[in-house]
């Protein structure tokens, strides 16, 4: 029998708060083990929170980004369960009246080829609320350690519909919610650092039939790559298990990335598992009408919005828009650029291919992430703009423009710098370039007669011999006129 999967995923995204969700201790990642703690992180007794304003504002914000309903009172609730990584042995959540609800995100599926846009299709949610975040548990052979400087950051769940299909969608839905709160500044989502995790609802049915299967959960999903292996995974392993007469339970299975397999973590809680009850230190929120109208003055343009502008203002090619658009500070240097010049499309080839290039070398090499690099790098968008602007008046060529633009990179110097010291402007004196051009004939006369014959390709050779010649610095045109003058007569 054939089966169809269907999976809806909870992604928790560590919102970038300068405090914790219930109290001024910092956030961070990195610091010594369980120094970013107090009384309310550890739920000593006595201790009381109090509401942190910016994560509720950003979880409006990310409402609004995503289309949700944006809720005019919601609450706390404790959600009660035991578990070293919490110390109150309770989580403080929202349960039936969530700050945001409903909501969609635009995704995008591969293309035909990187440079061909790929179909688009909107995913539902079901809600989004806001959590505190729990410790982290370190477990070795026969202990396990916990650090507590992550418990209490303020957290985020997008809860979606089971409105995805393939492993492939998954993905697309990941990157794309991604791109989107990087976009909008709600968080670095970084998985790595746990500031983004995922855990996915995964059954499967018979094609061509509505009725859901029995779900499982899947954790230990670290990387969104990981992610779509392992929902690939639990789709396999539930499909062979029906097949051979078996009986999906519904569960909680862990992801082993390194030997890309599931295994059996519990059983399965249910809501009223977690006996929810209103948490009576905390009053409900209300959420004015005109407090929701400032933060929608504040949104960015959304990703795909971002991308398709791109394409038609600036005649952008797809490969290109794909690469900037889910970058902020990479967007943001573009369009600085630009602005500068008036050919946006040669910008963008620049930053896509080259600056990438560099940023991408500089990376591998300190082991940092592309964005805080991109702060770091000594190329200004005022910069690219003048280098471009350098090969469109014929200044440079684009081969000489190449040339520099690594040590532009590294050392931080202007083109116009690098042009003085190395002597690179480009050459246009008609003597000078006959002569070359009278040479190259000289020395490769077959091509001559090929061209002279009606072969066009023939003179690139002999363009080539004069760019060789005079190390790029030849203007092309006026080589271009001049060998063709030359070989009329």
């Amino acid at each position: 029998m054939k089966y169809e999967a269907v999976i809806g995923l909870e992604v928790h995204v560590q919102l970038d708060t300068e405090s914790k969700m219930f109290t001024r201790v910092g956030t961070g990642f990195g610091k010594p083990p369980n120094t970013l703690t107090d009384a309310v992180v550890l739920g000593l007794p006595g201790a009381l929170p109090v509401m942190n304003r910016e994560a509720i504002e950003k979880s409006i914000k990310v409402g609004l980004l995503l289309g949700c309903k944006i809720a005019k009172v919601c609450k706390w609730d404790r959600k009660n369960y035991f578990y070293p990584d919490m110390p109150k042995n309770y989580q403080i959540s929202q349960f039936d009246q969530p700050i945001c609800e409903g909501g969609e995100v635009e995704i995008e599926m591969p293309g035909e080829s990187p440079a061909v846009m790929g179909l688009h299709r909107i995913v539902q949610l079901t809600r989004i609320h806001l959590e505190e975040d729990v410790g982290k548990l370190t477990h070795y052979e026969s202990d396990s350690l916990v650090d507590y400087n992550r418990a209490g950051s303020p957290l985020l769940e997008i809860v979606s519909e089971p409105d995805l299909f393939s492993p492939d969608e998954v993905f697309a839905y990941l990157t794309s919610l991604r791109n989107s709160l990087v976009s909008a500044g709600i968080s670095s989502c970084d998985m790595e650092k746990g500031q983004l995790r995922c855990d996915a609802n995964i059954s499967i049915r018979p094609e061509g039939t509505k009725t859901l299967g029995t779900k499982v959960e899947l954790k230990n999903l670290n990387t969104i790559s990981g992610v779509r292996n392992g929902v690939e995974y639990e789709i396999r392993r539930q499909t062979k298990v029906l097949n051979e007469g078996g009986e999906i339970f519904q569960e909680t299975r862990r992801w082993n990335p390194e030997q890309k397999y599931t295994t059996s973590m519990r059983s399965k809680e249910m809501a009223h598992d977690y006996r929810y009850f209103p948490d009576p230190d905390l009053m409900p929120v209300e959420i004015a009408d005109d407090w929701v109208a400032k933060i929608r003055t504040q949104l960015p343009e959304k990703p795909f919005d971002k991308q398709r502008r791109y394409q038609a203002e600036m005649n952008l090619p797809y490969s290109s828009t794909s690469a900037l658009c889910g970058d902020r500070l990479l967007c943001e240097f573009f369009e600085t650029s630009a602005a500068l010049t008036k050919v946006p499309a040669k910008v963008a080839n620049w930053v896509v291919n080259d600056l990438l290039r560099e940023l991408g070398q500089m990376n591998s090499k300190e082991d940092e992430r592309s964005d805080s690099s991109l702060e770091r790098c000594k190329v200004t968008p005022s910069m690219l703009a003048e280098l471009v602007n350098l090969i469109e008046e014929a200044v440079i060529s684009n081969n000489v423009a190449k040339e520099i633009f690594p040590e532009m990179f590294s050392s931080g110097k202007t083109a116009k710098e690098l042009i003085a010291e190395k002597g690179l402007e480009m050459k246009s004196d008609g003597d000078e370039i006959e002569d070359h051009c009278a040479q190259a004939i000289a020395s490769d006369p077959d091509a001559a007669e090929k061209f002279r014959g009606g072969k066009e390709g023939a003179i690139n050779a002999l363009k080539g011999a004069v760019m060789k010649a005079t190390r790029g610095q030849a203007n092309p045109k006026v080589v271009d006129e001049t060998l063709r003058r030359l070989l009329a007569q």
